[in-house]
């Protein structure tokens, strides 16, 4: 039985803000790096050993993370993944939200956020927020740097690289801890939930509250629970 932890990064400065984030590399607020330090005791009063760390290359997930494994006593580096980055929202970059549902409706901004395959309008390339201007991204390939993305687009780079570098480690019984965002999450829970594209809309994923899901050898999802109950979301499952 292997266990996969994943955990949404603590909130961040945007997140306060009510912006759309995406790729823009902003960092945690006092409060996110609160709910990082309490994931981590979430996570240790589990009493077992995580044997590989997961994170995106965005500073909001590497700082959780870094919080969560000082909180556990752990100071192997982590294995960084831009595949696990959030979804590039797009035009909606650096936007607020709220501003955004009065000027276009709050539907078609939910659509944007929520929906399967739907992407807002590309970001300009000379705009600083798109991802070749922002120095974390210098070692990705410049063919893999997104303009904008839907879920769908989200889904295909995380499951593809859930496949070829985590899958093994899990059928190895390896228990894995991802440090991620809301929609690489949602893409993972998607795969191993096995939820519809309807469905996926449905699903919230918390700030900084540890998500266990237990894996038999087959790849099936034998348990799942949110850490913290008191700010658990429904799963959509079981």
């Amino acid at each position: 039985m292997s266990h996969l932890i994943l955990v949404r990064h603590g909130q961040s400065e945007w997140n306060l803000e009510k912006r759309f984030t995406g790729w823009v590399d902003v960092d945690l607020t006092g409060n996110g790096k609160l709910e990082a330090c309490k994931a981590g005791e979430y996570i240790k009063e589990e009493k077992f050993i995580i044997d590989y760390f997961f994170c995106s290359f965005q500073l909001r997930a590497i700082n959780t993370l870094k919080l969560i494994q000082d909180t556990l006593r752990d100071k192997r580096e982590p294995i960084k993944a831009w595949q696990l980055n959030e979804r590039h929202y797009g035009a909606l970059t650096g936007l607020n939200k709220d501003e955004m549902k009065t000027k276009l409706g709050e539907d078609k901004i939910h659509q944007f956020r929520r929906s399967w395959d739907l992407k807002p309008d590309p970001l300009s390339k000379n705009n600083p927020y798109h991802p070749i201007n922002i120095d974390a991204y210098k070692k990705v390939p410049l063919d893999k740097i997104p303009d904008t993305e839907s879920l769908k687009d989200t889904y295909e780079r995380v499951i593809e690289y859930y496949n070829l570098e985590i899958k093994n480690k899990i059928l190895d019984n390896k228990n894995i801890l991802i440090s991620a965002h809301g929609n690489s999450i949602r893409a993972l829970c998607k795969f191993l939930f096995k939820l519809d594209n309807n469905k996926i809309s449905l699903l919230e994923i918390p700030t900084g509250n540890p998500l266990l899901i237990k894996l038999n050898l087959n790849q099936e999802v034998t348990e799942c629970r949110y850490l913290d109950t008191s700010r658990a979301k429904d799963l959509l499952v079981f």
